[in-house]
């Protein structure tokens, strides 16, 4: 049986504030993104090493294997950004019903990739989005802003991206990043009004196509991956922006 794959409702970059107030959320084409960023394609590209030697994620509460990450803290603005001390990930029950309500201290993000000109480009570009969307005309805001890298593989023959479900986060924008995929089939990302019918399928498959949602208004999953050829992964990188504080229990 053929795989279907829908495509990603691309908008413009310069569209994306606008999108998520009025829809909840934009999907934008890599090139489009790292143009909006002011970088090249190949300055976000030159971060794709960082995920080829993720640690295994210990916390998975299913048994799996098939889950690598690192995760690290920062506050942003729209001209700042600081790199908070290493601390646990944590997200109640009522947003992660699987991992919930647990300190999850992963390993901290390289240097190499945190340090760049290229990352602090991108996390202030975001809050400065952040701003546009939540905020009050002319206002600002800090942003706690915690990011996830994840590779997600097949060696066991299935993968899962959101092994807790179709959920909310708890912050005001999330941002999923495809780094890159190959070698699968599946992982279909899947969004739906949180209080409403409307939703979107669609696959991402160009490294570095963006998706971002509005939290509140969105819940968002996606779906498992399968392998077509051994080794096959599928990397990603999250980001959250949260007014207000990092949660914590």
């Amino acid at each position: 049986m053929a795989h279907i794959m829908f495509s990603p409702p691309y908008i413009a970059a310069a569209q994306a504030a606008r999108s998520l107030r009025e829809h909840g959320y934009a999907v934008l084409q890599p090139e489009d993104f790292a143009q909006w960023l002011g970088l090249g394609l190949d300055d976000l590209q030159a971060m794709d090493a960082d995920w080829q030697g993720l640690p295994p994620d210990a916390f998975l509460k299913d048994g799996g294997r098939y889950r690598r990450r690192r995760h690290s803290c920062f506050v942003a603005q729209a001209d700042a950004l600081e790199q908070v001390p290493h601390r646990a990930h944590w997200q109640p029950v009522e947003y992660n019903a699987l991992h919930g309500g647990m300190q999850r201290l992963f390993d901290p993000m390289l240097p190499t990739t945190v340090q760049s000109p290229a990352w602090s480009r991108m996390l202030q570009a975001l809050a400065q989005l952040s701003d546009q969307v939540f905020c009050a005309p002319g206002q600002t805001q800090r942003w706690f802003v915690e990011a996830h890298q994840f590779r997600i593989d097949t060696t066991d023959g299935i993968g899962r991206p959101t092994p807790e479900g179709a959920h909310r986060d708890g912050v005001d924008l999330v941002v999923v990043i495809l780094v890159g995929r190959k070698g699968v089939k599946g992982g279909e990302t899947r969004v739906f009004e949180a209080a409403g019918p409307s939703g979107q399928r669609f696959t991402l498959t160009e490294p570095w196509s963006v998706m971002l949602l509005d939290d509140a208004r969105m819940i968002h999953e996606t779906t498992p991956i399968q392998p077509v050829q051994p080794g096959g992964v599928r990397d990603t990188l999250v980001l959250t922006y949260r007014r207000g504080g990092f949660q914590g229990a």
